[in-house]
């Protein structure tokens, strides 16, 4: 930050783990009280980057089966206030809903092309919030 506003690194490649390489990148608007997910990847992983200009609550269960916090909730408040790259690997159920009072923004760059190279492969996604028994609930 500085007199002008600021600037933020969405990502660097000498500050990821070794081996996440992002293939594709997209940023998207949500809008107060919308929840995305929970879902999760078999193969991918996202790197997103919560810049604001509102606020989001981030929900992540680790849905491997030998984690040590399998399916245990966290939850972190990112955006605005509090700007945050959170990195989701495979197997790790992720929703985020924006808390604020205006529209948010999103950036992500996952190491999986959506759909594959041209399109032609199954989305790699397993869509919890189509379940209606679900374990994984978003709450307030």
């Amino acid at each position: 930050r500085d007199p002008r506003g600021w600037l933020g690194e969405l990502f660097r490649v000498d500050e990821l783990p070794n081996g996440l390489h992002p293939l594709m990148a997209y940023l998207s608007l949500t809008h107060p009280n919308v929840i995305r997910g929970p879902h999760e990847h078999t193969r991918q992983t996202d790197i997103f980057c919560f810049i604001g200009v509102s606020t989001f609550r981030v929900y992540l269960w680790d849905n491997r089966p030998n984690a040590k916090a399998y399916r245990r909730l966290g939850t972190a408040e990112v955006g605005e206030h509090n700007p945050m790259l959170v990195i989701v690997p495979p197997g790790v159920v992720h929703a985020y809903k924006n808390i604020g009072s205006v529209d948010g923004l999103v950036f992500n760059a996952p190491d999986r092309l959506y759909t594959g190279e041209g399109r032609t492969e199954a989305m790699d996604e397993i869509r919890h919030e189509d379940d209606p028994n679900t374990p994984f609930v978003v709450g307030d």
